[in-house]
């Protein structure tokens, strides 16, 4: 019998699993929001799912600096977001103001099988040698953008509790309109090759603890604000890239 390989008897650093543990933590977060959102504690269901949000963004990075990327993180960080981006916010939206509309059901089957969509084009681009990963801009909304989007009239509704909820027809429309933007081929910005010169650091430094305060003191009208300018951000995407081609 031959003698075990050395790379089987290597120990793995318990840091490096830092990245999957946080991608495991952001799907706890996830599915914990659907809990809550069938308790009708809407507030702290969409909170979890921003959580999630806040985790997916850290996870990635992290394995980054760690050199310790792989592709069981890879898959899994995907299978992670199906539920925080896809399947935990259109149900939370579906116990909020859509179980009582006919077609409210099939508008989250719409979205959540358009994020699953969405998921699956950006694996198989991902891996492959034509992508260029040096793009200033996705293809389609990302999905944890559209899970902060589908999430508006839910943010407004917070912001004025007075005021009477959209229709569910208007709500289950919109929800579908988001889930088209992620499988669509509408230019988004992506961030991740944007840079700034040392000067203006300082400035960004400041607008990031600008922000960072505004959610903790005003959420859900930041929120709000911060859907709106995306939104419009589609626009300016879409004819910046009509220049850049």
């Amino acid at each position: 019998m031959s003698e075990p390989s050395p790379d089987n008897k290597r120990d793995l650093p318990v840091i490096h699993l830092l990245p999957n543990l946080l991608t495991i933590t952001a799907i706890c977060a996830g599915l914990t929001a659907v809990s809550f959102g069938y308790q009708g504690d809407f507030e702290t269901a969409v909170k979890l799912v921003l959580l999630a949000v806040v985790l997916d963004g850290l996870d990635g990075r992290l394995a980054r600096l760690m050199h310790s990327q792989s592709s069981f993180g890879a898959e899994l960080d995907s299978l992670a977001d199906f539920v925080n981006f896809g399947v935990a916010p259109g149900l939370i939206l579906y116990v909020w103001a859509l179980q009582d509309f006919s077609a409210g059901w099939l508008a989250v089957l719409g979205y959540v099988v358009c994020c699953m969509l969405r998921l699956a084009r950006f694996n198989v681009t991902n891996k492959s040698a034509t992508e260029n990963t040096q793009s200033d801009f996705f293809e389609g909304v990302p999905s944890p953008a559209a899970a902060l989007l589908i999430m508006l009239p839910m943010y407004v509704s917070f912001l004025f509790p007075d005021m009477p909820l959209a229709p569910p027809v208007l709500i289950a429309g919109y929800l579908l309109v988001v889930g088209v933007l992620m499988i669509s081929r509408v230019p988004s910005y992506s961030f991740k090759n944007i840079s700034i010169s040392r000067g203006n650091a300082k400035f960004l430094m400041l607008g990031f603890a600008l922000l960072l305060s505004a959610l903790l003191i005003y959420l859900w009208a930041t929120l709000a604000l911060i859907s709106i300018i995306y939104i419009v951000s589609l626009v300016l995407a879409h004819y910046a890239a009509r220049k850049s081609n």
